[in-house]
């Protein structure tokens, strides 16, 4: 095996509070293959230095030594305020780095931070924060504090500035590489000069001979490039390679060779079979690489090297990036909004690609979503318990395109059975597997939140898109999911190619009900885009759309201009689809008309008031029934049961008596004692790890051999019920 020594870098700016998990999947890989590496979170570190007492010193003098003329009256206030933030901005990042805790009674009220020109929406601080705390409020105003001062380097210093992107107009749908590569040639800005500060310092300290720039988004883009050109210009024996989600999608039909002035490789996809190549392979042996050679891009492919299996990929390793020093932001005040911003998740995966992978908007002619491949669940089990080992933390975030719910169910029962403590979230599709039982038992495990795609909230464009759910599904998953207390956010969608403004309001009117019913508790609202490699893109004519993008400038390619044949004007609902949503996600603005929220004339809503309540019908009997439903007993302790005689009309009574010790309490049941005698052995039975599960029906016809009578009334006691509740589940 060569001796290579590795960088993993994510430039300039993705997140605050977590780290990109992509450096640290290379990372766990690197280390099945014996190949030394080192990590850095450029952006986080970056961040750092701006957002420190020195840092904003620095940059208060250059602003006022270079770029006075653009200290508007908007930015005014902050550069007056200076001094001030200077003083405090240290104690205001411990803060959000979770040290100095006692600090947020003085940042609520007042005293500490100040006031620039983002202020909070009083209703909206007693509205969250009465719910989520005196922290979760103070995070909310130095957050508010922080980007007070981002806006004055956005608006003075730095135009292409961002806390999670960088320049990502440049990036964004790049046809052409001309923009961007005229920007790259202007003067470093205060930024840059920062970024290779940072880097060359990494650098050196760690001497690799490979530098490899993940680059998730557009907004890393820019910086990614810049850093190449310092790497290249500065240390030309270390080797560049680029890659990640956007190269993956925008970078399939790269041409213009002036790229390769920035880095020496790109790869698509995942990254471990081409890294693996990179590093020990020879130029015929490369896969998804691009490269430059006699003056022309040239791609290279071996089809006959196989993707590296998920289970051969290593546990992902943070090790090298300061997990300590990650900020905690919560910028939207909203509880599952604040999930994205608000504390260090550990990311992992469940499965490769999507097991659903036909929606007609995705992307799924991409090997990242239509290549599924899953791990197991005690596969999945054993890198938590290694990442806890390796991080510390128990959160983690499942950042699967859509969780696979059988898979979630077999995860969520290992980690009950390996008595885990953990937390987490993932996204998923609206499926009927979710029932009732399967949502408390995710809860149980560990689950807190949920996010999914409804997106046209028609019937008719949930068909055409392929979404493979309806209305009344999602209205009675999303109950299951919020029955069982775990919060729910849906991705919204209009502008689909056909929707008509009918079908757009009456989209609305399903959300508002959604929300009055407590069946979601936040989403967002996307405009529909066109990309190359969905359904849509690759095959225009069936969904009513012609493409009018200019010719390919040989650059980047995924978002691609269209023009709706059949629908309506789009452009005219997404501001009243925005205000519409923020007051619902607050409670408020059920009883408005849905046209008030538009500043166009819009038609009335053809969805009855009760449309969605309609399907929240108690489900209970079609549960207890289903006799195909497998039981399972995750009963931490198994009851304590006597059995005694009791007088009744003169008449002994051979009773048994049963104490739960729940974990909201005690709770003591008397049932017949041959009903007794038969429960308590079959709860022993379900607890035994080596028990074959059994059916509902299975019970049913082992109670009726006993001669016990009706078992419809044995699963209707207040016993059978309340075992229900706590750890016996139908799956």
């Amino acid at each position: 095996m060569p001796d290579h020594t590795v960088l993993l870098i994510t430039p300039p700016f993705t997140q605050l509070n977590t780290p990109y998990p992509a450096t640290a999947c290379l990372k766990g890989y690197l280390n099945t293959l014996g190949i030394k590496s080192d990590q850095m979170d450029l952006g986080l570190e970056v961040i750092l230095r701006i957002f420190s007492k020195d840092g904003l010193r620095r940059m208060f003098r250059e602003a006022e030594l270079y770029y006075s003329s653009h200290i508007t009256p908007e930015f005014r206030r902050t550069f007056v305020l200076r001094e001030e933030y200077v003083l405090t901005v240290d104690r205001a990042i411990a803060y959000l780095q979770g040290r100095e805790q006692t600090l947020a009674h003085t940042i609520c009220e007042g005293f500490f931070l100040p006031a620039g020109n983002r202020k909070p929406e009083e209703e909206d601080m007693e509205w969250a924060f009465g719910t989520m705390g005196l922290q979760d409020k103070a995070k909310h105003l130095v957050t508010l504090y922080l980007e007070d001062i981002a806006d004055f380097i956005t608006g003075v210093i730095d135009p292409h500035f961002g806390f999670s992107r960088y320049a990502e107009r440049l990036g964004r749908s790049a046809s052409s590489f001309d923009e961007l590569y005229k920007e790259l040639h202007k003067s470093l800005t205060y930024i840059d000069r920062l970024m290779f500060s940072v880097l060359r310092e990494k650098i050196e300290s760690c001497n690799p001979d490979w530098v490899m720039l993940s680059v998730p988004f557009p907004g890393n883009l820019y910086s990614a490039l810049r850093c190449g050109k310092f790497i290249k210009d500065n240390y030309p024996d270390i080797r560049v390679e680029m890659g990640g989600g956007f190269a993956s999608t925008e970078l399939r039909q790269l041409s213009d060779v002036r790229v390769f002035e920035y880095v020496d490789f790109i790869t698509l996809d995942d990254g471990e079979t081409p890294l693996r190549q990179l590093l020990v392979g020879n130029e015929a042996s490369y896969v998804r690489t691009y490269l430059c050679r006699d003056g022309e891009v040239r791609y290279l492919n071996n089809p006959e090297i196989p993707d590296v299996p998920m289970r051969e990929r290593g546990v992902p390793d943070y090790a090298g990036l300061p997990l300590d020093k990650y900020l905690s932001v919560i910028e939207v005040t909203n509880p599952m909004h604040a999930l994205w911003s608000n504390g260090r998740w550990n990311k992992l995966i469940l499965a490769h690609g999507c097991y659903w992978g036909k929606c007609a908007f995705c992307d799924g002619s991409l090997d990242y979503i239509g290549r599924y491949e899953p791990l197991t669940a005690v596969e999945i089990a054993d890198r938590m318990e290694e990442m806890i080992r390796l991080t510390g933390e128990r959160g983690f975030h499942f950042v699967d395109e859509a969780a696979p719910p059988m898979l979630l169910k077999e995860l969520a029962l290992e980690i009950l059975k390996r008595r885990m403590s953990v937390v987490w979230w993932t996204n998923v599709r609206f499926e009927k597997s979710y029932t009732r039982d399967l949502c408390r038992l995710l809860k149980q495990s560990g689950c807190i939140a949920v996010s999914g795609g409804l997106e046209v909230a028609s019937d008719r464009l949930l068909k055409l898109i392929n979404k493979g759910v309806s209305l009344e599904q999602v209205s009675r998953v999303t109950d299951h999911f919020t029955a069982a207390g775990i919060m729910v956010h849906a991705y919204l969608m209009y502008g689909f190619p056909s929707e008509t403004a009918q079908e757009t309001i009456d989209s609305l009117e399903v959300v508002r009900q959604l929300f009055l019913n407590g069946l979601v508790q936040s989403a967002f609202w996307h405009r529909f885009a066109l990309t190359a490699h969905s359904p849509v893109g690759c095959h225009p004519e069936k969904y009513t759309v012609r493409i009018t993008e200019k010719p390919f400038g040989g650059f980047a390619r995924n978002d691609v201009d269209f023009e709706d044949t059949a629908g309506a004007d789009h452009d005219i609902f997404g501001e009243g689809l925005r205000k519409s949503l923020y007051n619902y996600m607050r409670g408020a603005g059920f009883e408005l008309p849905l046209h008030k929220w538009f500043d166009d004339p819009v038609s009335k809503t053809q969805i009855p008031p009760t449309y969605v309540a309609r399907f929240l019908v108690d489900e209970q009997d079609c549960v207890q029934r289903d006799g195909h439903k497998k039981v399972y007993c995750l009963l931490v302790l198994l009851p304590e049961v006597r059995y005694y005689e009791r007088n009744k009309k003169g008449k002994n009574i051979r009773t048994a008596e049963f104490l739960f010790h729940f974990h909201d309490g005690d709770a003591r049941f008397q049932l017949k004692a041959d009903w007794g005698k038969w429960l308590e052995n079959l709860l022993i039975r379900l607890s035994d790890k080596n028990e074959k599960t059994v059916s509902l029906k299975d019970l049913e016809i082992e109670f009726k051999a006993c001669h016990f009578g009706s078992f419809d009334q044995f699963i209707t006691t207040p016993l059978w019920q309340s075992l229900r509740e706590h750890g016996l589940y139908l799956l």
